[in-house]
């Protein structure tokens, strides 16, 4: 049997959750992060990070074993030279065990070398403590993992003295040449093992102005190592809490779990399918075994539902795991400044739809109508699909600079009509695409002054980002004023509020609208298939093949599409899951390519494809494959906001489909609100 090591990656789960490591490895119970996409693709990131992390220490030893006592012998040879670099070396001490990403040894000095594929703000000062000089929450995981390979490294070689270094992408270090980001292409050896190939023109100037800052630790990893952790109820020294953790790991057995907010990210959630098919579910053994639920009580909304309460730790210590057991003193509803309900108010909304088990759709009819009296016709609606990379296309950009890649545009006319009116994707490997992506938005968009939307703030970030690289390009484009006006125009920040500036439809729903059904997330995800089931009007019009069919809404990419579908139980099915597959599905190429995701359906799922087509080996057939499912994805992201607007202005329309009044929203007497 292969050892049960407590690694870095083990003990970072149990510092999260100690309980996590019985449910870990066993494919009894998914692990829901290791099918995350968009996880997949920051791994692909640190391939290429970590590569680069070497390239700067070259003339290392790889050990690239993958047994642990033949990686261990190696190790343990290359330890008897004076001077050497070693990649991925293996230390053990008892049960713990860990993999170095970079290791030089200096006669009896260790400099440990742990490569994220992080941002990090050189300019910036102390930023891995806050204000009270704990460690940051942001950094507390990379850090830890320091410190453990620390505290391992330190047992396994007594007699030496370690230092401890983070390596991470420096947001404020321009890359030196064009083209280093194409120099590191990711790639699958024979047992699909992923890989990094460096390419034979990797030069000296690629690696003259160094990207990757590489950050003393010593006093973080001190400071851990003089804490106190809770293990078995009581608190225990750093070295205490490891010997708790790999212990119960090494014996396989299980930590009593505590619960908390946290457990709403647990990745050993099953899906019903899942649990259909014999599979087991961590966190209900957890929620089941400290609460003695049953199956019923999982069928009722919990406290961790609630959307954007800081108090859910508060409300289970004292007792109230689900919605029904909040009162109006446990979220102290107040009335907003503005239009609309406030954050508190929507809670309340949330609760007390449960407690009267009440599943209609509320929408503030005044609020929405008197937004909806400042759109001017035709109403565009966009949507940008974007990236960051590590390693930047061009000289002079930075790590993680914001990359838009794609955009999707629908417009809405003042009769009614719907069509697709335009798109644009730039996916060729190496090409910085920002400008030219701006640019062909200003053209669509400057046809008239129509009302502009977007869902959530991620669009006018990411214009306000190429803004800025706008400003301080040191050879910028002929047009980059009129760009830079356009922008403005359509945003806002600090400095400036556009004439046209983008509305969002996500603070609409935020204020005006609540389906219960979306169970308090706001996602655009989780909000397009409520409002599909709720609105007989998009039913009746959208369950008809009339969506890029002749005579019905034009679409660049589909041809008479039928977005309302029913499952067995009579339910709309989610849009997001009718997404044609990438490719045939008897096509072989599937078989090598994408067995993550074959469809583009997740949240970080386009991302994913960016990345893969820029970093992959891939045929032309393959990349034209993506390229169409992109087009596809993005034109149902903008499609959703029309589906939305749409099912609101026929609510407006039907004013007896509304549960409610002219906005009110119904409090008990003890609450104070009328």
């Amino acid at each position: 049997m292969k050892p049960r090591y407590l690694t870095k990656t083990r003990y970072k789960l149990g510092l999260e959750c100690p309980t996590k490591l019985f449910y870990t490895g066993k494919p009894e119970y998914p692990d829901q992060r290791q099918e995350d996409p968009f996880l997949a693709s920051l791994a692909e990131g640190g391939f290429q990070v970590g590569e680069l992390a070497r390239q700067y220490y070259g003339g290392g030893i790889n050990i690239d074993s993958l047994d642990y006592t033949e990686a261990e012998d190696m190790t343990r040879d290359l330890m008897k030279k004076d001077h050497v670099i070693m990649y991925e070396p293996a230390f053990r001490y008892e049960n713990l065990f860990i993999r170095i990403d970079i290791l030089v040894k200096e006669g009896l000095t260790l400099r440990l070398i742990e490569v994220k594929s992080k941002s990090y703000d050189s300019n910036g000062s102390k930023p891995f403590l806050t204000s009270s000089g704990h460690i940051s929450s942001v950094w507390k995981p990379y850090l830890h993992d320091v410190a453990f390979q620390h505290y391992v490294l330190e047992k396994s070689c007594p007699g030496y003295t370690v230092h401890s270094y983070l390596m991470m992408a420096d947001n404020n270090a321009p890359c030196p040449t064009s083209g280093l980001n194409q120099k590191f292409r990711i790639i699958k050896d024979s047992t699909n093992r992923k890989g990094v190939r460096v390419s034979s023109t990797l030069s000296a100037q690629d690696l003259k102005e160094r990207i990757l800052i590489e950050v003393p630790v010593d006093e973080y990893v001190q400071l851990i190592h003089a804490g106190t952790y809770q293990a078995h109820g009581s608190e225990v020294s750093f070295s205490g809490f490891i010997d708790f953790l790999s212990c119960h790991y090494r014996d396989d057995t299980r930590v009593p779990p505590v619960i908390g907010s946290g457990c709403s990210s647990c990745e050993f959630r099953c899906s019903p399918e899942q649990r259909s098919n014999g599979f087991k579910d961590g966190f209900r053994e957890c929620w089941g075994e400290v609460l003695g639920w049953n199956e019923r009580d999982f069928e009722e909304p919990s406290i961790l539902e609630l959307w954007n309460s800081r108090r859910k730790d508060a409300y289970i210590a004292s007792g109230k795991t689900k919605l029904k057991d909040l009162t109006p003193n446990d979220i102290g509803i107040k009335a907003g400044t503005g239009s609309g309900l406030s954050a508190s108010e929507r809670q309340w909304l949330q609760v007390e739809k449960v407690k009267t088990n009440d599943a209609s759709v509320y929408l503030d009819r005044a609020g929405m109508k008197a937004e909806m009296v400042k759109w001017v016709f035709p109403l565009h609606h966009i949507d940008f699909e974007t990236s960051r990379v590590a390693i930047p296309f061009i000289q002079g950009r930075k790590p993680y600079e914001g990359i838009i890649f794609q955009f999707s545009h629908h417009i809405v006319y003042e009769d009614g009509t719907v069509e697709h009116a335009g798109q644009y994707l730039n996916a060729e490997p190496g090409v910085f695409p920002n400008y030219e992506t701006v640019r062909e938005l200003k053209r669509q968009l400057e046809k008239d002054e129509g009302t502009i939307f977007r869902y959530t703030s991620h669009e006018n970030s990411y214009l306000l980002e190429v803004h800025r690289q706008l400003m301080d390009d040191s050879s910028p484009p002929a047009d980059r004023d009129e760009l830079c006006d356009f922008i403005r125009s359509i945003t806002k920040c600090d400095k400036w509020i556009g004439k046209r500036c983008m509305v969002d439809l996500w603070e609409l729903v935020k204020k005006y609208y609540y389906d219960p059904a979306t169970h308090g997330s706001n996602s655009i995800k989780i909000v397009l298939p409520a409002i599909l089931n709720s609105s007989s009007y998009l039913q009746e019009k959208y369950s008809k093949p009339i969506y890029g069919a002749p005579g019905g809404i034009r679409s660049l990419n589909y041809s008479s599409w039928t977005w309302v579908q029913y499952d067995e139980d009579g339910r709309v099915v989610d849009p997001y899951y009718l997404l044609p597959p990438v490719f045939d599905r008897e096509t072989d190429a599937s078989v090598e390519f994408l067995t993550e995701d074959n469809e583009l359906r997740e949240g970080g799922a386009a991302m994913i494809a960016y990345c893969r087509m820029q970093f992959s080996e891939m045929s032309d057939y393959e990349r034209g494959m993506l390229e169409s499912a992109l087009l596809k994805y993005c034109e149902l992201d903008t499609f959703a906001m029309i589906l939305i607007y749409e099912a609101w202005r026929e609510m407006l329309r039907s004013p007896e489909v509304i549960p409610l009044e002219e906005g009110s929203v119904i409090y008990p007497e003890e609450s104070g609100m009328v």
